[in-house]
């Protein structure tokens, strides 16, 4: 029988018949809220999938678009109240279009510049020192998706190379972790990298931060890139399976190697993955030996789409903020929608993910809050894009808590800078 899907792990019949088409997603779909149209909302998407594996459907432009248009953020997955696996059908989806040809060949090629650039920290360093300028050219330049690629730059790069393996000098050991560094993360927020690591030592643990590999292949599995994603997939299992505990500090690594064990269908994979944790759901696990001093500050927190809907982890970044004294936790509303990152999607549909940026930004705004804790770069990126306000990755306001830190820098506008007032730059 001749289908729109290939042999090749279509979507599940079987997923997509668990659901009834309630409708409980809608209110929290980004696409949705944007498009207002019922093919680009999860129940529409998973309709599609349905008819694609009917005989004599084919992948169509149309089919594509609205499949395009998904932001991968799984906020309907965590609304369902039938548990439908909207994540794993939307996952086994895309490889099917990117197989399909149903692109145009100036679309394959620039996707294919997105992830020869953003997934070789190498390249991106090279590159960093002109990131500054990005913003300031990205109003002279006409094609939309290059413009909206240079303002999206950050302020500044912050590259440390992370030694290899860092002691702890904590009264109490407490084991091994390995830390996984990431691609953007390491180039552009290499100063969270090493906030987290100077956090995990101060715990009582022993990190170990290999070099390699250059990316574990999140971007690429989140759009259907499926054998470099596996290919790196099978790398990062390579470089760190040898240890108990693999500690992510990035929300959309973190989801990508949870998830291994179902991309690869490996029995390896799945133990590796059993390994991978958030850094946020690990310190929440234990009881604190490193003292906390008072940092005074009024953040809104913000939710990134892969740690708290594909991983389901909400509570922990605010437990662990909650703890440092003088921080006053704020909530803004909207909390499940999606800023409209989304790995590349603000590359790929940069007047859709504006229009998410700036409906994110008014309500972190309206919090009144001094400065936003993110625990994603694209997010960092995005948010800081639409509000003028300093963003941090809660690692980075744990660590200044740890080391005394009195007040932050104001004016920052990326996600890592950990300096304090009257310290020097970098």
């Amino acid at each position: 029988m001749s289908t729109a899907w290939d042999s090749s792990h279509p979507p599940e019949l079987d997923l997509i018949k668990d659901c009834v088409h309630c409708g409980f997603c809608l209110p929290t779909c980004p696409s949705y809220a944007v498009f207002e149209n019922e093919a680009d909302s999860p129940r529409g998407r998973i309709l599609l999938m349905r008819i694609g594996h009917e005989e004599g459907a084919t992948i169509s432009e149309d089919m594509v678009e609205h499949f395009d248009r998904c932001l991968g953020c799984m906020a309907c997955v965590t609304a369902c109240p039938s548990g439908v696996q909207y994540d794993k059908l939307i996952e086994r989806t895309r490889p099917q279009l990117e197989r399909s040809g149903a692109r145009s060949r100036s679309e394959r090629l620039y996707r294919k510049a997105i992830f020869a650039l953003l997934t070789h920290p190498g390249r991106l360093r090279a590159l960093a020192p002109g990131a500054r300028l990005g913003p300031k050219l990205a109003p002279l330049v006409p094609n939309e998706r290059l413009r909206s690629m240079l303002s999206l730059a950050p302020s500044k790069a912050s590259y440390r190379s992370l030694p290899e393996l860092t002691v702890t000098r904590a009264p109490r050991k407490r084991g091994t972790v390995a830390f996984m560094q990431g691609c953007i993360q390491r180039v552009f927020f290499g100063d969270v990298n090493a906030a987290t690591v100077r956090v995990l030592s101060a715990e009582g643990w022993e990190v170990h931060a290999p070099r390699r590999p250059r990316c574990c292949g999140a971007l690429q599995l989140h759009s259907g890139v499926e054998d470099e994603a596996v290919e790196l997939a099978w790398r990062t299992i390579d470089e760190y399976e040898e240890y108990d505990r693999i500690v992510t500090n990035v929300a959309g690594c973190g989801s990508a190697m949870k998830d291994y064990g179902h991309i690869l269908d490996d029995d390896r994979a799945r133990e590796f993955s059993a390994k991978v944790v958030d850094v946020h759901e690990f310190l929440a696990a234990q009881e604190p030996q490193a003292v906390r001093h008072p940092l005074p500050l009024r953040a809104a927190y913000h939710d990134a789409c892969h740690l708290a809907h594909a991983q389901g982890i909400r509570t922990e970044p605010r437990e662990l903020l909650r703890a440092i004294p003088g921080l006053e936790l704020l909530e803004p509303a909207e909390w499940e929608l999606c800023c409209g990152s989304a790995g590349i999607y603000n590359l790929l549909q940069p007047d859709a993910a504006a229009q998410l940026g700036a409906r994110k930004a008014e309500n972190l705004r309206a919090t009144g809050a001094e400065a936003i804790a993110a625990a994603n770069p694209g997010c960092a990126l995005q948010i800081g894009r639409h509000l003028d306000l300093p963003i941090y990755h809660p690692m980075t306001l744990l660590d200044l808590s740890l080391r005394g830190g009195r007040r932050l820098a104001q004016g920052a506008r990326v996600a890592g800078s950990d300096r304090l007032e009257g310290d020097s730059p970098g």
